[in-house]
């Protein structure tokens, strides 16, 4: 078996490398979320650390992983006898794909045994499986919403509820949960990124020394594995007899009211929401304590710890970048760093100061965002830099936040962000299409007011794709979520449900005291599905007039919103001047969206063919990359065409695709284009002020 890729042969990435050992020292931390470019081994590290968690006792023969000195009361396989056989494994690395059903994530009947013995039997699923290990999930924020609920419910509670295909089932689900993602392929919701005890971003390194030890290194591992492994088995065991001396020493560190208060007081200032946030950095900084040798938590602790948990706890709103608030963090640890605080108290101070131990070689060193400790000559982070929460995803951009058009209130704007709304002259020299369609030359800009909420804009009909349908919000669809409309034979392939009142009843319709695999009737269940939501935008000249472009930026940002919300895919077309343009390559990253919509310059005539043309372009070449997903084509226009060919002419184009058309006519005179655009398209027509809720 090829052994994994050492731990402590990993350069640099300090702040993973802190977070991740933090959180084998105490996993009720709530885990980590691991934020990065492609390339960066976030998943290298994450199997790695598994190596040196310690190894568990478990009761011979229980599938969920009993703890002999500590069995769980309520184990399905129980109840265990004190005294019982036990046996030692290693700590159990469990992988969650992308791919993974319900079924799969938190156990169901076991079928075999239902229909061949005739009882109802539970088979555990992979939160069974991780129980006292490592539970990993790989871009996470490509999970469905409702496996990440039950992912992050069990790591909340300690214990995974099942009611499902006639199982009810409790059982000990105790895991330390690491998930990474790439920022490029989207963005989770905020609710998720808040369930996740630290957040840490990592970027690829910038310097051509790190980045060659980096590929040296791999090399060497690849070369032989088993070689390069041994060179580092001593810094490894190291680590893994730090950590647990670290959590035998975690339940007598004592957390003083002072520095109690103190996180309090930083949570307060950083206006966080809830209490979560509190008791996350409460535990980290004991956790920290203990790693270091502490008995007691010191201010340093509680900064180290804030650093780790609370910049990605500010998003007011779930289109804003991640960790746009990190400096205004550091405003808040340097204010709680005054000169009046008492000196710690005995047993405080650090480990070169009281005797305590200090961290093997290859642990990470000083405050999160520090490098640790790298080969002569290699600067830190060869392997990439850890940098914090929003390290690795987009830089942050204040054309991403949304200031207000002239003369627009807003109460709930928080003060210290005021200087951070882009003001027009910041983006003065942003790119635009030029009064011709040409891209390039400036045209006006206009500013998107505050987001409301839409009416719901759905595909009329129900995908008939039931194993193949994305889940989502928007659109009714065959799905493997949401209530039974009826049975059917199985259609061939995985099982997902069974109905088990239609298959009980199949076996007494053929007077048999047992179901057989025959019988078997699956359950048809209709849901939601996720769309492509295509944005066609009017950009020409007409539309600056009468800062009428602000009212409909105002409206795309709001269907913008709606869509990240309903778990769509969003794609924005712009038109003017001659030509049209793919501002926004169809993509799960919303944040990208308002970007772009931030951009997004008026002027020229209104090329409205050429727009429809791009638009079929687009989903032709969607529908060949997913024909699962659903487009739904959104355009907004007044209807006028002052360059190219007629629009209609287009119209056949985008036959059998689902649109609304957004009709952005003002004015005393209205010439209804926009109303025959959407009649031609078989679409229906909403005046833009009737497009709220």
């Amino acid at each position: 078996m090829t052994p994994p890729y050492p731990f402590s042969a990993v350069v640099g990435l300090a702040d993973l490398r802190l977070a991740l050992l933090l959180t084998a020292v105490s996993p009720a931390i709530g885990g980590v979320l691991v934020r990065g470019e492609k390339g960066t081994a976030k998943s290298t590290i994450v199997r790695a650390l598994a190596a040196l968690l310690p190894e568990v006792e478990v009761v011979s023969g229980c599938r969920f992983a009993c703890d002999p000195a500590a069995p769980d009361p309520g184990c399905p396989d129980g109840p265990h006898t004190p005294g019982a056989g036990f046996g030692r494994r290693r700590s159990a690395l469990v992988e969650l794909p992308v791919g993974a059903t319900e079924d799969r994530v938190v156990g169901t009947l076991d079928l075999q045994r239902a229909l061949g013995d005739g009882v109802k039997a539970y088979e555990p699923g992979l939160l069974a499986a991780a129980h006292r290990g490592v539970l990993y999930v790989d871009e996470v924020n490509l999970l469905p919403d409702h496996l990440v609920d039950l992912l992050l419910d069990a790591a909340a509670m300690g214990r995974a509820h099942v009611e499902r295909d006639g199982v009810s089932v409790k059982h000990a689900a105790r895991f330390l949960l690491v998930g990474t993602m790439n920022p490029e392929e989207g963005e989770p919701r905020p609710q998720l990124v808040d369930r996740f005890g630290l957040v840490v971003g990592v970027a690829a390194p910038q310097e051509a020394a790190p980045r060659a030890e980096v590929v040296r290194r791999r090399l060497a591992y690849e070369a032989d594995p088993a070689a390069f492994a041994a060179r580092y088995v001593e810094a490894d065991a190291a680590l893994a007899e730090h950590i647990a001396a670290a959590r035998a020493r975690l339940g007598a560190v004592a957390l003083p009211d002072r520095e109690l208060d103190r996180i309090a007081r930083i949570c307060l200032a950083y206006r966080v929401d809830g209490l979560r946030a509190d008791i996350v950095v409460a535990r980290t900084a004991v956790a920290l304590a203990a790693w270091h040798g502490r008995t007691v938590v010191t201010r340093d602790d509680v900064r180290d710890a804030a650093r780790l948990a609370l910049p990605h706890r500010r998003r007011r709103d779930p289109l804003d970048p991640p960790g746009a608030d990190r400096d205004r963090l550091e405003e808040v640890l340097d204010q709680e760093a005054g000169p009046d605080d008492d000196d710690d108290p005995p047993g405080g101070g650090s480990p070169d100061d009281d005797g305590g131990p200090r961290p093997p070689d290859g642990a990470p060193e000083g405050s999160p965002g520090d490098s640790a400790e790298a080969p002569a000559g290699v600067p830190d982070g060869a392997e990439g830099r850890s940098d914090g929460a929003d390290a690795g995803a987009r830089p942050s951009t204040d054309a991403a936040r949304w200031p207000d058009p002239p003369g627009t209130n807003r109460p709930d704007a928080d003060v210290s962000d005021k200087s951070d709304s882009p003001r027009e002259s910041d983006l003065s020299d942003l790119s635009g299409m030029s009064q011709e369609g040409g891209v390039g030359a400036p045209g006006a800009l206009a500013f998107a007011g505050l987001p409301y909420k839409p009416r719901l804009l759905s595909i009329a009909g129900r995908a008939n794709r039931q194993a193949g349908a994305h889940a989502g919000r928007r659109s009714p669809a065959l799905s493997r979520h949401g209530r039974v409309v009826r049975s059917r034979a199985p259609l061939g392939g995985k099982l997902t449900s069974i109905h088990v009142p239609d298959t009980v009843r199949a076996a007494a319709l053929r007077g048999a005291a047992r179901a057989e695999a025959r019988d078997v009737r699956e359950a048809v269940k209709v849901g939601r599905e996720a769309n492509l939501v295509l944005f066609v935008v009017d950009a020409s000249g007409s539309m600056a007039a009468r800062q009428r472009m602000s009212v409909v930026k105002t409206a795309i940002l709001s269907l913008l919103r709606d869509a990240y919300q309903r778990r769509d895919k969003v794609g924005m077309i712009a038109f003017r001047g001659h030509d049209a343009a793919l501002v926004l390559e169809p993509t799960a990253s919303h944040e990208v969206g308002v970007l772009r919509l931030a951009e997004l310059r008026t002027g020229g005539r209104t090329p409205l063919a050429a727009g429809l043309r791009q638009a079929a372009r687009t989903l032709h070449g969607e529908r060949r990359r997913d024909a699962r997903r659903r487009p739904l084509l959104v355009v907004v226009t007044d209807g006028r065409s002052t360059s190219g060919p007629d629009p209609l002419s287009v119209v056949p184009l985008l036959a059998g695709v689902p649109a609304v058309v957004v009709d952005c006519e003002s004015g005393p005179i209205r010439l209804g284009l926009a109303r025959r655009l959407a009649a031609a398209l078989e679409a229906s027509c909403i005046p833009l002020t009737s497009l709220g809720a």
